[in-house]
């Protein structure tokens, strides 16, 4: 069966970072992706860069008549449009909502920012951890003492920028298909990545998370949720949260008889009990503790480099990562029961 979005018809005008996410992500899913680039100005790594992946190429000059009439022409067939660039430039194009949904009412226009369409600083540059910061979400990662550690671009980018995306312009798109108008997609990564914070505004409104970096449940302040170096300077990941699982893991570590242990959810503890988990840790190698807690129901994993994840028997058996193009690269999800992913293709292809 073809995939869930076979039939959806999108353009995507070339950019970085979450706007390609976005795009790949629907063409993983079936939808027919055309990315316009600037006449001139292909990238050279697009055919190693997997967020380019599965998409037809088209190259238009948006300084001529002609390719602004061209890309108005994509545009009348299209079902959504993504865009990511500093509010007005679309506008100064010709090319903004007004104009291009006078010529699709039913177009879904997702509009993609760091700071959103409105507001003091939507004209500002910025970057991931400049939107993460703003929302709150930077101020939570990172461990006691020290300063924010920014999670690569996972936040603000990926997670509050293309997923929201996507997550809204198929809204939209639904609202469109049940007799609704077109709309514009407005996706701010601070918002959004505020929004991913929202468990973390509950646990704050539930008195269960604490104004410190790295005090808290989730964010290696507990002893029974973080990660230990092991004897042969690798690394393990605990997340023995609930009560049988902190009790299997007492017992597979040999702790069931330390009566330290059993205060696992008083925080005044933690300090002391993280300590002594880390020279516990500390005398086996990754491997023997693998071989220990696995599998079990301690809530354990080892910390992977790229290439270990890729031949970790779990990934391999799901084909969690596949090559395309000489290029290996994360499979398309999630999946389905009875609908196929579109297997990726490099932009060369």
């Amino acid at each position: 069966m073809p995939g869930p979005l076979t039939g959806i018809r999108i353009v995507e005008m070339a950019g970085i970072g979450p706007g390609p996410f976005a795009g790949m992500m629907l063409a993983d899913h079936g939808a027919e992706v055309i990315r316009i680039e600037r006449a001139g100005a292909k990238d050279p790594r697009a055919a190693r860069d997997p967020l380019l992946r599965s998409r037809t190429i088209v190259a238009l000059d948006l300084k001529s008549p002609e390719g602004i009439a061209e890309l108005r022409e994509h545009v009348r067939s299209a079902d959504g449009l993504i865009e990511g660039f500093r509010p007005g430039v679309m506008e100064r194009l010709g090319l903004g909502p007004e104009v291009l949904m006078r010529d699709n009412p039913k177009l879904v226009y997702g509009r993609m920012t760091g700071w959103g369409q409105t507001g003091p600083l939507a004209h500002a540059a910025g970057h991931d951890i400049n939107y993460i910061a703003l929302s709150g979400a930077l101020h939570a990662f990172g461990r006691s003492g020290a300063k924010p550690t920014p999670p690569v671009n996972m936040v603000g980018d990926f997670g509050g920028g293309a997923m929201m995306l996507v997550f809204g312009m198929l809204a939209a798109l639904l609202h469109v298909q049940r007799g609704g108008e077109g709309q514009v997609v407005d996706c701010a990564m601070t918002d959004g990545s505020a929004l991913l914070m929202a468990m973390i505004w509950g646990f704050r409104a539930q008195g269960m998370w604490g104004g410190g970096r790295g005090e808290n449940l989730l964010d290696t302040g507990a002893h029974f949720y973080d990660t230990y170096e092991t004897s042969d300077r690798k690394f393990i990941s605990i997340g023995s949260i609930e009560p049988q699982f902190y009790a299997l893991l007492r017992e597979k570590a040999g702790l069931a008889e330390d009566a330290d242990f059993d205060a696992q959810l008083d925080p005044r503890q933690w300090p002391a009990l993280k300590a002594k988990l880390s020279a516990l840790f500390l005398t086996r190698t990754r491997d023997e503790w693998r071989a220990l807690m696995e599998g079990t129901d301690i809530c354990f994993a080892p910390v992977l480099d790229f290439d270990e994840a890729v031949a970790h028997p779990h990934n391999a058996a799901r084909a969690t990562f596949v090559e395309a193009g000489g290029v290996l690269q994360p499979a398309p999800a999630p999946r389905y029961s009875g609908l196929a992913l579109t297997p990726p293709r490099m932009a060369s292809a």
